[in-house]
């Protein structure tokens, strides 16, 4: 994947020696003003900023398009404005033309930006796992809220088996938690896909494969935990080169091992599509089972319909926008209208994200990074967004959502129907 190292290095020039306040503790004496540091910046009165940072770039562009779109109509709900403040958003890109996906310096860049910006009181992304290692540092040390629509290693926010030994320490450099994320965890999402490959496909032999990224390689390791504890044989377990143009020597490798199931720990930006392509090219008939990181209308179109339908199942850390009632159907039905056309299944936590924010915003009414912060964590029992019913859901100890749903759907007619739902 590209590494531009020019762009983090001009973002540490263009970062200011005053953001060393920035982490909080404060704000101007009427809290109107201030820039939440101790009141050392006080930025534009009367202004809070909420930025994010997603690809927008490449691939994942159709999916991120429904996120941004999400926080915007979360700030349509207030009417732009929450208390005395003017609520101003900024979509960032994380993403270059060269890498097409996420891009670390760029990510990290855009995380010293909004430390930078006195004006800043949230940061909504990213959408990747492995871009979140490189943002979460910074803005720790910062003392900057950050929530995630979309990231799902474990070991971002807790230990558990599987994640490194430093995690999640190493992405709280000031020894505090400034991290949080309305999307379920892969502790779940792993294993329920394995149980699903058993109960449902009745896979007896898989071969598991992953784009050797944080998120996927991860993925892949909880789903091969969980295959083990159930006695599914794996038949093969490796990493595949990303930059490839396609695979049909790998597929036709597998071919000869006669799996049930081929699953993919990966996004349709790591070849997803292409994986599940070379599949069908090489005469390989088994399912194709994939996380989260492919279910957008980008998977389905770079693999082509007629490769997927009835044969790729993909899961969802939550629920499928037609599974969706109440405030969630209402979601749905208004995006429909607004944009004229179905939210991707990440569209709702964009939502939720800027949702949950916007109503700390509102209970502190104050221009202050620490006290949002703080609002923001202390989540329990929220039903002002989209989710989670008559009961809502909350943040826990570690920043995670208590609601833990997955849900796995089957491609048909070049759609995704969902097919096994499980909350825990």
């Amino acid at each position: 994947m590209n590494r531009r190292k020019f762009l983090g290095a001009a973002a540490a020039a263009a970062v200011p020696a005053l953001v060393t306040g920035c982490g909080g503790g404060g704000s101007t004496d009427d809290g109107k003003g201030g820039g939440g540091g101790g009141g050392a910046v006080p930025g534009t009165p009367g202004v809070i900023r909420i930025v994010s940072s997603l690809p927008r770039t490449g691939s994942a562009k159709g999916q991120t398009n429904t996120i941004v779109n999400g926080i915007q109509m979360a700030i349509e709900d207030y009417g732009g404005k929450i208390g005395d403040f003017k609520i101003e958003y900024s979509d960032w890109d994380d993403a270059t033309a060269a890498s097409g996906s996420w891009d670390g310096p760029t990510e990290k860049a855009n995380a010293q930006k909004a430390v930078a910006d006195p004006d800043v009181m949230a940061y909504i992304g990213p959408y990747n796992s492995n871009a979140a290692k490189v943002s979460m540092p910074e803005l720790n040390e910062a003392g900057l809220l950050q929530v995630s629509p979309a990231v799902t290693w474990p070991g971002l926010t807790k230990k558990i088996k599987g994640v490194a030994p430093d995690e999640p320490e190493k992405y709280r450099p000031a020894k505090k938690k400034n991290f949080c994320r309305v999307c379920t965890t892969d502790d779940l999402q792993g294993p329920l896909a394995a149980d699903f490959a058993a109960e449902v496909l009745k896979a007896k032999r898989v071969y598991i494969l992953n784009d050797k990224e944080l998120y996927g390689e991860g993925l892949a390791k909880l789903f091969r935990q969980r295959c083990e504890e159930l006695k599914l044989e794996v038949v093969g377990d490796e990493g595949i080169n990303t930059t490839s143009i396609e695979f049909g020597g790998l597929m036709t490798k597998i071919k000869g091992l006669n799996p049930d199931l081929v699953y993919f720990g990966g996004t349709t930006q790591s070849k997803g599509g292409q994986v599940a392509k070379d599949m069908v090219g090489a005469g390989l008939t088994c399912p194709i089972l994939a996380p989260d990181g492919c279910y957008e209308q980008a998977f389905i179109d770079s693999a082509g319909a007629a490769n997927l339908n009835g044969r790729a199942y993909v899961s969802i850390v939550g629920l499928d926008p037609s599974q969706l009632t109440g405030k969630g159907a209402e979601f749905v039905k208004r995006y429909n209208e607004k944009y004229k056309t179905a939210p991707e299944a990440f569209a709702l936590y964009g939502y939720e994200c800027a949702k949950v924010v916007l109503e700390a915003i509102k209970k502190v009414n104050k221009k202050d990074r620490e006290a949002i912060l703080k609002e923001v964590l202390a989540t329990k029992n929220f039903t002002a967004g989209a989710v989670g019913g008559a009961e809502g859901w909350g943040f826990d100890n570690n920043g995670d959502t208590t609601l833990r749903q997955v849900t796995i759907s089957v491609v048909e007619n070049g759609k995704f129907v969902p097919k096994k739902t499980v909350t825990k």
